[in-house]
């Protein structure tokens, strides 16, 4: 039975996420009823990650079993064709024909995640579901600063949802970078994984920070405390993007490692 991986483009805005639940329509389902009306088989797609409502992705990736072999743009394009004929916001990006060994959340070996935040007096308008919108002003090098002390090996449970389901708060976090272009601050996560309601948790801490109500050593301190309680607010879904998702010897995968090991050496550079 041949195995498609898949990487999948989705506006979170009008799904309860990308998990099939009972009390709405998700990316899941919606992906599962595309294959259904295309091949007539019911057949359950694995992602590489789980996204909450209104979180958004470009590079999540699934896998799935079909009965049949497909032509990989065959496959992309039929299934684009039925999404669209049932108004979904989902786009099939591309689609390979895999190795039954391949697992979309198994295999991987690093995620990526940005936060979008938009810094300015006036709502969002066009921006609107797409990134969260801040009036305030916000430093975002007091915020990269602080951010710093979360990358690494900790305990991540101030940073945890409650409901979280993951068997342990021990997680090595790769980068935690924060930019700025105008009014555009973005955050940028990567880890091999991530606990439930990490990077929201992060992009609410490091907005205090920003604001100047918290310092660097408030989020050292709330980090120590391993206490939910000592978090800060838990940022909106809208502004969250699943962009990536590494594999072992994926060769774009290996390029993102190679151009960081530069960014690394170049900031370690006497008057870099």
């Amino acid at each position: 039975m041949p195995r498609y991986r898949m990487t999948v483009e989705y506006d979170g805005t009008p799904y309860v996420g990308w998990q099939r639940q009972q009390n709405g329509h998700s990316v899941q389902a919606a992906i599962e009823a595309a294959i259904l009306s295309l091949t007539r088989e019911t057949v359950l797609v694995r992602g590489a990650g789980r996204t909450d409502s209104g979180v958004h992705a470009m590079g999540q990736v699934v896998h799935a079993d079909l009965s049949r072999q497909w032509e990989p743009n065959t496959l992309r394009n039929a299934l684009n064709a039925y999404l669209g004929q049932a108004r979904e916001s989902v786009s099939i990006i591309d689609a390979a024909e895999v190795d039954e060994r391949f697992d979309a959340r198994f295999s991987a070996h690093r995620r990526h995640y940005l936060y979008r935040i938009i810094s300015r007096k006036a709502p969002l308008a066009l921006e609107a579901h797409r990134a969260w919108w801040v009036s305030k002003p916000l430093d975002h090098e007091a915020m990269h600063a602080a951010a710093q002390t979360l990358v690494g090996y900790h305990d991540f449970t101030t940073f945890r949802s409650i409901h979280c389901q993951a068997n342990s708060p021990l997680r090595t976090l790769d980068r935690l970078d924060v930019t700025r272009s105008g009014n555009l601050i973005e955050i940028r996560a990567t880890a091999q994984s991530f606990l439930h309601n990490q990077i929201r948790s992060f992009a609410g801490t490091l907005k205090m920070v920003g604001e100047g109500k918290w310092a660097v050593e408030d989020v050292r301190a709330a980090l120590d405390a391993r206490d939910r309680k000592a978090c800060g607010p838990v940022a909106p879904p809208e502004g969250l993007y699943f962009m990536q998702v590494d594999y072992p010897d994926d060769p774009n995968a290996m390029r993102i490692r190679q151009s960081e090991q530069q960014r690394r050496l170049s900031d370690q550079e006497p008057g870099g």
